[in-house]
């Protein structure tokens, strides 16, 4: 137990990353793991999309073109995507079920991105969960294939823990302020 609450005491997010990035074959163990989250029904109502190389690329063209912007600003957003090497989509897979809503479906689909997440972070390496305006345009949508069940729910962005840059800071919480009864 004392393991994992440093773990997740210590996480922090890291916005910028070195170019060293998981294989795909560890990213598929902790994938595994992360697997594991709570989900009523077992449906399994998620999915990851592996973007490297030219996908980043593509992204960021779907992501300029749902914002119409040109000029600076548009390569300004084109290049975000290219903040790392290795951007893992978090997708809300939804399945029909009588039992399970999609709401709660969406929670099990975010469990497996934060533990995904976390998971990275324990393994040495610096991830930081991004989203934006664009994240549930049609275009990006399109850009990464999903159905008209599916959302995106944003991308991890993965690579190696930069020497020189401290990671984001996560204010301590007083956490009876987030605890009460009925």
């Amino acid at each position: 137990m004392a393991e994992l609450l440093d773990a997740v005491l210590t996480r922090r997010s890291y916005p910028r990353v070195t170019a060293d990035t998981p294989s795909t074959q560890e990213l598929l163990r902790l994938i595994a793991a992360a697997g594991r989250v709570a989900d009523h029904g077992g449906l399994r109502p998620w999915r990851l999309i592996e973007l490297r190389g030219d996908d980043r690329v593509r992204l960021g063209a779907a992501l300029v073109d749902a914002s119409g912007r040109t000029g600076v600003d548009a390569e300004r957003l084109a290049g975000k995507p290219l903040r790392a090497e290795l951007l893992v989509a978090v997708v809300a897979s939804r399945k029909v079920s009588p039992k399970v809503p999609a709401w709660e479906q969406d929670v099990a689909a975010s469990g497996v991105g934060h533990l995904l997440g976390l998971l990275l972070a324990d393994a040495g390496w610096g991830v930081m969960w991004r989203t934006g305006p664009f994240t549930r345009s049609r275009q990006v949508s399109d850009m990464h294939g999903l159905t008209e069940k599916e959302e995106l729910l944003g991308w991890l962005y993965v690579g190696g823990v930069p020497v020189e840059l401290k990671p984001g800071s996560s204010p301590a919480i007083d956490p009876a302020h987030f605890l009460s009864t009925p």
